[in-house]
This record gives C-alpha cells, sequence and structure tokens, in this order.
C-alpha cells in the first residue's frame, strides 16, 4: 500500500476517533509537501472546518498529535500552517520500504481488478503509409493499454482498419490507370509506400481534371462531382460492395502490399495488437443495424434513399449513417463494431484512441449507440489526443506531405548514432550491439518525446531537442540507468552471462529488529528523497490509469532520474563513508534501476545496460 493510500486510511481512522463521525478520503486531500516546507506529505484541512467547526490551528494540531501517537512507525513529527497539515515519514518505515522492495521487479504493479477494457488504436486507411501522426497515436494507445494493465485491468489491445471506402477507391483506380502493372517489388518499394503514391497521384490527376471543367464553363462544385477519375472511385465503390470479382481481387492485391508494409513498422516500433478488426468486416453488420434502427424510428429515411439521424434535440446536428446508393459511411462500421466488441469480450469500457479532429464524430457515436440501446454504449469512451505537427507546419497527406513513419524512424536512429559517436563512449561496442544501441536510443527518444506531452495537447515534433542527452528526454533516462548499471556491475551486484543480464542479489541488508527499533542509519535528505520518490511508483501507476495519460509517467522518470543522478553526485557509493551506507546505497540504486526499467517499459521504451 502507498504513502498515500496509509495516510488517507491513518487520517480518517483518526479523524474518527477524534470526532466520532463518519469521514471517507474525498472529505480531504492529500498532496506532497511543498520544498520549501518542513514535511514530506501533507493532509489539507479546509474542507473539514464547516462539518467540524474547529480552527485549522487546532484541527491541525489534534490530528496532527492523533496521527504521531497512534502511527508513530510510521510518522515521526508534524507541522501546521495555515490549513496545511505537514507529515514527516519516519526514517524507519522507509527503510522498511527499501529493504522488501529493491529488488522486487514488479514493485508498484496493482493486483487484477476483475475489469476488462479494450483499446482501440492506430486504426490505418489502406491507402497511405503510417505517418508521423500515427505515430503519436500508436505510441499513446499501446502505452495506455500497458498502464491500465499494470494498474490490475485486463486489457484487449485492438486495431480497426479502414480497408474499404471511396479513399481506398481512389488509389485502387490511380493504380489501374497509371501503374502499368509495377509492384512494391518491381519498383523495389515498400507496400504501403507505393499504394500511397497512387493516392497522392489520385489527387493531382482529380485536381486537374476539375481545373479543366472549370475552364469549360463548369462551376466548382459541379467540376468536383462531375470529374471524370471522382466518378470512376464511385463506380469502384458500387463495384466492390456488390461483389465485382476483378475489383475484388485488386482490392485484395493492393490491400495485401499495405498489410506487408504495416506489418514491418510495427515490429520495428514494438507495437501490438490482440485482435484486428478490418471495415470490410464489420460494415454489413453496421448496415444491419442501421435497418433495425430505422424500423425503430431512431433514424429516418429521406426521399433519396438516403438514411439519417437527428441528433438537433441533443445539441448536435443532422447525421447521415447511409447513403442514398445504400453504401456505408464511416459511423456506419463504427456502429457495427462497437456492438461486436461487447458480444466478443464483455468489456467493462471501450476506450477509442482518435485524434481531436474527430470529437463530433466520437459524440456522435456514442449517442446513437445509447440511442439504439447497443450493450454497454454509456462506458464508450473517446481518448482524444491534439495533432503532432514539425516546426515546419501541418502535414497534408493528400498532398503527399507528411512525414512517413519509417523516414521519420530513420532519422531518429541516424540522429542517435551521430550523437553517441560524438559522446565517444562506445569504441569497445561491436557492431550489432551499436546497431541495437542506436535503434534503442532514437526509437526511446522519439516513444518519449511524444508521451511526455499531455494527450490533448496539440504539440510539435523536434527531432533533434529530442535526441538531447542532458533534456528533458528519453535518452537522459536511459542514459541515467545505464549509469546506475555500471555501478551495480562495478560492486558485483549486476552482470552479463550469455548475453542475459544477471542481477546478484548480495547485499547486507539491515535486520527488521534493527529497522523497527531505529537501531540502524539514519537517512540523509537525498537518500529519503529518492526513497520517497521511489514509493510513488505505485501511485503514479494509478495517476497515469485514471487519467489514461502516459505524461505522467513520462515526468515521474524524469524526476526519477534527476533525483537520482543529484544523490550519486552528493554521496559516493563505492567508497561510501561506512559499509552499512555502502550497502543501503545499493539497495536505492537498484531499486532506482528497476523502477526506471518498469516505468519506461509502460512507455514502451527499451533501457541500454551499457551506452
Amino acid at each position: 500500500m502507498s504513502i498515500i493510500k496509509v495516510l488517507q486510511k491513518a487520517t480518517i481512522q483518526s479523524l474518527t476517533a477524534l470526532y466520532n463521525q463518519s469521514f471517507t478520503e474525498k472529505d480531504f486531500q492529500i498532496s506532497q509537501t511543498k520544498p520549501e516546507f518542513e514535511g514530506n506529505y501533507t493532509v489539507v484541512l479546509f474542507s473539514l472546518v464547516k462539518s467540524l467547526k474547529k480552527s485549522l490551528e487546532v484541527l491541525g494540531n489534534e490530528l496532527g498529535e492523533k496521527l504521531i501517537k497512534d502511527h508513530s512507525t510510521i510518522f515521526s513529527q508534524y507541522n501546521v500552517l495555515k490549513g496545511f497539515l505537514n507529515l514527516t515519514i519516519t526514517d524507519n518505515y522507509l527503510l522498511n520500504l527499501l529493504n522488501k522492495n529493491y529488488n522486487d521487479v514488479c514493485f508498484g504493479k496493482h493486483e487484477m481488478k476483475g475489469k476488462r477494457i479494450m483499446v482501440e488504436y492506430s486504426s490505418p486507411n489502406t491507402n497511405k503509409p503510417l505517418h508521423l501522426g500515427h505515430l503519436r497515436n500508436i505510441f499513446l494507445g499501446w502505452s495506455v493499454a500497458e498502464i491500465l494493465k499494470a494498474n490490475g485491468f485486463d486489457v484487449i489491445k485492438s486495431c480497426i482498419v479502414n480497408d474499404r471506402g471511396i479513399h481506398i477507391c481512389k488509389s485502387m483506380i490511380a493504380w489501374e490507370l497509371f501503374a502499368n502493372g509495377a509492384t512494391p517489388e518491381s519498383a523495389n518499394a515498400k507496400g504501403d509506400h507505393f499504394v500511397g503514391e497512387y493516392y497522392v497521384k489520385f489527387n493531382d490527376e482529380y485536381k486537374r481534371e476539375i481545373e479543366q471543367l472549370v475552364a469549360a464553363g463548369k462551376s466548382k462544385e459541379e467540376a468536383e462531382k462531375e470529374a471524370p477519375l471522382m466518378l470512376a472511385a464511385q463506380q469502384m465503390l458500387l463495384d466492390w460492395e456488390k461483389g465485382k470479382p476483378e475489383v475484388i481481387e485488386l482490392w485484395n492485391k493492393m490491400n495485401g502490399w499495405v498489410y506487408k508494409g504495416f506489418d514491418e513498422t510495427y515490429k520495428r516500433i514494438g507495437s501490438d495488437f490482440d485482435n484486428t478488426y478490418y471495415e470490410s468486416n464489420t460494415y454489413l453488420s453496421g448496415k444491419q443495424i442501421v435497418d433495425e434502427g430505422l424500423a425503430k424510428g431512431v433514424f429516418i429515411k429521406k426521399e433519396d434513399g438516403s438514411i439519417w439521424i437527428d441528433l438537433t434535440e441533443d445539441g448536435l446536428d443532422k447525421k447521415i449513417v447511409q447513403r442514398k446508393d445504400g453504401t456505408s459511411v464511416y459511423i456506419t462500421q463504427d456502429i457495427g463494431l462497437a456492438k461486436q466488441k461487447y458480444e466478443e469480450y464483455k468489456i467493462d469500457k471501450s476506450i477509442y484512441v482518435i485524434g481531436d479532429e474527430q470529437n463530433y464524430h466520437m459524440k456522435v457515436l456514442k449517442l446513437i449507440a445509447e440511442k439504439l440501446g447497443l450493450p454497454n454504449a454509456k462506458n464508450i469512451y473517446h481518448l482524444s489526443y491534439g495533432m503532432v505537427e514539425l516546426p515546419s507546419g501541418k502535414m497534408k497527406s493528400r498532398e503527399g506531405a507528411v512525414v512517413d513513419a519509417d523516414d521519420i524512424i530513420d532519422e531518429m536512429i541516424a540522429t542517435a548514432k551521430q550523437h553517441t559517436i560524438e559522446l565517444g563512449k562506445v569504441k569497445d561496442f561491436e557492431e550489432h550491439e551499436l546497431h541495437e544501441l542506436y535503434e534503442t536510443i532514437g526509437l526511446g527518444a522519439m516513444k518519449f518525446y511524444l508521451l511526455r506531452v499531455e494527450p490533448k495537447k496539440r504539440m510539435i515534433f523536434n527531432p533533434e531537442e529530442s535526441i538531447d542527452f542532458h533534456g528533458f528526454t528519453g535518452p537522459f533516462v536511459q542514459y541515467t540507468f545505464a549509469r546506475i548499471r555500471s555501478v551495480l556491475r562495478k560492486a558485483g551486484q549486476w552482470s552479463m552471462v550469455n548475453g542475459q543480464s544477471i542481477t546478484n542479489y548480495k547485499l547486507q541488508t539491515p535486520s527488521d529488529e534493527a529497522i523497527r527499533t531505529g537501531t540502524t542509519h539514519k537517512l540523509l535528505p537525498l537518500e529519503k528523497e529518492l526513497i520517497l520518490t521511489l514509493e510513488q511508483y505505485s501511485h503514479i501507476i494509478e495517476q497515469a490509469a485514471t487519467e489514461l495519460n502516459p505524461s505522467v509517467i513520462a515526468n515521474y522518470i524524469f524526476h526519477l532520474a534527476k533525483t537520482f543522478n543529484s544523490f550519486y553526485t552528493e554521496h559516493p557509493i563505492a567508497n561510501a563513508e561506512s559499509e552499512e551506507k555502502k550497502q543501503l546505497r545499493l539497495q536505492i540504486a537498484m531499486m532506482t534501476s528497476n523502477v526506471i526499467k518498469s516505468s519506461m517499459q509502460l512507455l514502451g521504451i527499451k533501457v541500454p545496460d551499457r551506452m
């Protein structure tokens, strides 16, 4: 149990005993004591004054005295300052915590809660390769799933592949018209990149046709509807839904090229899914639900045959759910998939990781699901995140002005190589070790930079800044971990055997009796601060899961790494002032390395044993 949980429980017990009333953790707040004040944790008293009819000073002193008296093994002293009760945690409590957990690689993880959550992320289209925007989505979704797992939830990672629709047909038409039978193999191109070129080609040619029609006297709106290329794409969509053999064959072939390309990228960045859905398999169930909703009066059919829902009374707008030609739209398959997810997994919550440009779409989806009475509709949750841009500005996939995921990954690895060589500390590395190190640093830098920002915020990704070994970056944390490993290796506490990391737990830990009676050593300020920071890991995991916010983890790791570096600069380990201090600091170092590795794993980031 974390100190915050312990303090909440102790405060409730003390308040109940003092004032003969019932209390819950919602009746007061607990926070870390600000650095400028004495103490480690603070009970905020303001919300208790009205019900207890006590002054802040009296209330603080009475509660402080009671906590010290009843929990002397946890709290050593207190002070009251303008409505804040500041409490100091005993050295012995922290030493006992360190002694029991320093070699626990699962420290901070929570017990299973018996709740099942699905996290949907990536959701690519098969008409273009993954790009930088997808990477923020993938890293965010994957990390949220891992954080929820660490918090005790049963998590299913899922992906919906948008493999059908007008945008897919655009690539197909362009390939038929302009490829002359070319394939990714003949063009020496990655499959998703190859298909993406024809999506861009379609839009280039479509613009040219519009310009020609406008020059011939058509309005722009008329030209957009009557351009031959667009008419061909629309006809192909109709032919696809009718199952025309040659269209289906081309569709399967081109999607196959894209899937192979996607898989290569997913493997490279360490992303995975427990289940992959395909829009081509879900849109029909969505159309069936639309028919059912039409019979129930949830939807209305217009004179042209299109089907809509009127959400104006709910503060939204009218939304089409099926075109007049009978073809489905995005919301159609989303409705079908929402039902399918629950039927397959009986999930307690369904999280959609989708950019904030789809906020309205997701409001509509949830509202439609509720009006249709779909199971678990109220537990649909949109994890909305801001778009990621480059210093040069926004990306536009239709114009080919995007940064492909593969290209930015290559750039990050190359930059990692350059920076590592400049540091000049890897001369004894084998070539394969260097290659792995550059990938670890490059990918780690990118993931950390994209995840350190709260999801709801838009952000600018600066590759050069992300790989700074001295800033708020992944490489800084990785370097701290490697530094700790070096300390443990030299102390005989860690080694490599047949390429595997081996930890040798030979530390002389103080006995439980020595800790209980206080006959062991006292903690110096930085020693205590570091143990307190390590202890917070369980609470940090819980906070990140509650907020669905990996930046909570990123900020914590960075603070932990900074605190360790300050501690290590101030207090020698190998040449500690006593053997007892050496053993204590090795425990602290070992626990710090375990927590850094564990928390970085929640962000999908590897940590190198040597740098």
